[in-house]
């Protein structure tokens, strides 16, 4: 009886570890599971292009390949606002040797404001080419000073050479704060553009599109100066400009020539590395939709274009090479091979002699101005010598300038409105809500897997902890969960357990689970994909491919469920769920989808998608995981409606 005693003590007194995927090799990259399993996915929409790409040969293949793609590039980043009145401005001018500047400020949409500088070489006689010039990531925007080099060198050989601001640099910081000086949204140089990309694609929108915008009317603002040869346009940038330059090289053919740098590689190697960038990076359903970079100079050809790339850049050198063979097989077939070019330098990310020279020689080629391309020494601008607004923002020089978030707002005002008409015949609207939940959030009604694997078993006082790896989809990674089991009794109501932070969060003795199962509840603790041991993000990956994190988190709650209702201590018709922060929208998609979850508690619940894109701050990490493009058809006030008559407590 003594020994016994000793035993049971023991047992209980053990260490617990409740890592369920802890000394297991194949599940041993929980960092990157969400990873590979969205690569997978993209891979599959990659190799259905790559398959089309390797059946063209002649030119009219590729002229109706372009035809098709220029559609789908509209239709993915469109459609654009129509044209209204520049009302450009010149706010002053600064004469330099050889050279002036004059300040530009035009509105792309009445009263977005863009900021810019025209350079105009002194010795311009008549018609003369002009590069449009597109800023990468710095806060400094075209005054950033390895910019102001290649800027200065192409004025310096006779270009004219028009530089604006995007959107959150230089002078068009969309969140500006008059006292710091800067934009209220932490984070890095280009914070604003990802904080603003996510109301944009709540309705289903890529903020690209304001940035393509932009650009396209830049040339408009071009063609009406009298010094510009508009049949010799070209346009550069380096980085996140060289995204914005291969962009707009794309959907403006008034651009005669293009010349990204330090961008081009392809989303295959991009998401095999880094993974996607920055919100302008990524179209709205862009791989889903068969893009990847080489279609930003296929559906071009052949017209000119330059790819430059560093062998060390974070941007692959390998999808650079891989991007470059396969356009050339299109220039090839229009039989201008040699209007496509590849420069590499060894170098990492930025500009470098070799790679300035090259962009100088390609447009002195391409734009039949010759002349010397070696790189000059220059002068550079100093710190506010290049104002263009009266107070260095746009935000305090007009009186309520539009920004992207009150010109996305009006938007999605229009689906909301929609909506609202919508939910006026209810007994319609909410199976329609499911039906277009399911497919909007990428959620996928789980199919019979491998069997779950049991890890191992934790006594504690008057219950025990039981760790198993449940398979997700498609049997691509694994779920870990913790199952709580109280001692008395033979079927128990249960609960799925859903914290941000993974089943660990509360699975303490004394925690709230351990509450739970005192009161008579089996509960279920899942790390869903992307949380706990399986930590890692994928948000716009997902979004690439048509489908959201939460819509495969859903379905692995579903999985949960699933695995509840197999076992002979549980009652499967009372399994309930309970979620806090930002993983209750995720609970509620999953309840939506399978009534066997009988009702949901939401803990610090969000209220809504709506108060997202309404309110010009919202909490980045409240819509972690929120579902692009959702808006165009429910909220989620509608998916609670859709639950009725089970019950739900906020």
């Amino acid at each position: 009886m003594l020994l016994l005693s000793y035993y049971s003590d023991a047992v209980l007194a053990q260490e617990e570890n409740l890592s369920v995927m802890h000394r297991w090799v194949e599940w041993s990259d929980g960092a990157n599971m969400l990873a590979h399993h969205l690569n997978r996915q993209a891979f599959g929409y990659l190799d259905k292009r790559d398959e089309k790409i390797a059946g063209l040969k002649s030119e009219e293949d590729w002229k109706e390949r372009q035809r098709e793609m220029k559609q789908t590039l509209l239709n993915t980043v469109g459609p654009f606002p129509e044209k209204t009145p520049l009302n450009a401005k010149v706010s002053g001018v600064i004469k330099k040797e050889g050279f002036r500047v004059e300040k530009i400020i035009y509105e792309s949409m009445p009263g977005f404001y863009v900021t810019g500088s025209l350079f105009i070489p002194e010795a311009t006689k008549g018609k003369t080419p002009a590069i449009l010039y597109l800023s990468g990531h710095t806060p400094l925007s075209y005054l950033y000073p390895p910019y102001q080099v290649v800027i200065l060198n192409l004025v310096k050989k006779g270009f004219i050479v028009f530089a604006i601001d995007c959107v959150g640099q230089g002078e068009r910081i969309q969140h500006y704060d008059p006292e710091k000086k800067a934009s209220v949204i932490p984070g890095s140089t280009t914070r604003e553009h990802s904080y603003l990309g996510k109301q944009t694609l709540m309705s289903g929108v890529s903020i690209a599109r304001y940035f393509i915008w932009d650009g396209i009317r830049a040339v408009d603002y071009l063609l009406t100066r009298r010094e510009v040869d508009p049949d010799r346009l070209g346009v550069t940038g380096h980085s996140g400009g060289g995204a914005q330059s291969a962009y707009n090289f794309a959907f403006d053919e008034r651009l005669k020539a293009g010349a990204p740098v330090n961008y081009i590689t392809g989303f295959r190697r991009l998401m095999e590395s880094i993974g996607p960038q920055d919100a302008e990076q990524n179209f709205y359903h862009g791989i889903k939709n068969g893009i990847t970079h080489a279609d930003l100079l296929e559906v071009r050809a052949p017209a000119p274009a330059l790819i430059s790339a560093g062998t060390r850049d974070f941007f692959s050198i390998q999808g650079a090479r891989e991007t470059f063979e396969e356009v050339k097989k299109a220039y090839s077939a229009f039989g201008k091979e040699e209007n496509i070019t590849l420069i590499e330098d060894d170098f990492e990310h930025g500009y470098t002699k070799k790679l300035r020279e090259g962009t100088y020689a390609f447009f002195q080629e391409s734009l039949d101005f010759p002349g010397n391309p070696n790189d000059e020494a220059i002068t550079a601008f100093e710190p506010g010598e290049l104002t263009v607004t009266a107070t260095g923002q746009v935000a305090t020089s007009f009186k309520d300038p539009e920004t992207v978030f009150s010109l996305n707002k009006k938007e999605t005002q229009e689906m909301l409105d929609q909506l609202e008409r919508s939910r006026q015949d209810i007994a319609t609207h909410l199976p329609h809500v499911r039906t277009k939940a399911t497919t909007i959030s990428g959620y996928t009604v789980p199919q019979p897997g491998l069997n779950p694997v049991f890890r191992g078993r934790y006594q504690r006082q008057g219950y025990t902890v039981e760790m198993y790896a449940l398979y997700g989809e498609a049997n691509n990674y694994v779920i870990p969960l913790l199952l709580f089991i109280p001692e008395q009794g033979e079927q128990f109501s249960s609960v799925i357990y859903l914290h941000p932070e993974g089943k660990a969060a509360d699975s303490s003795p004394g925690g709230n689970i351990e509450k739970l199962v005192k009161m008579g509840y089996v509960v279920a603790a899942p790390d869903v994909i992307g949380t706990g041991e399986t930590a890692g993000g994928g948000e716009t990956a997902a979004m690439l491919i048509g489908r959201s994190v939460l819509g495969i988190q859903a379905g692995d709650v579903t999985r949960v469920a699933d695995f509840l209702k197999t076992r002979k201590d549980v009652n499967s018709e009372r399994i309930f769920g309970m979620a806090f922060d930002e993983m209750c929208p995720m609970l509620l998609h999953a309840a939506a989808f399978d009534t066997s979850i009988q009702a949901v508690s939401l803990i610090g619940a969000p209220v809504s998608y709506k108060s997202m894109v309404m309110n010009k701050y919202y909490d980045q990490g409240f819509f972690r995981n929120a579902v692009a493009g959702a808006l165009t058809a429910y909220d989620l006030s509608d998916l609670i409606a859709s639950l009725a008559p089970r019950k739900v407590a906020l």
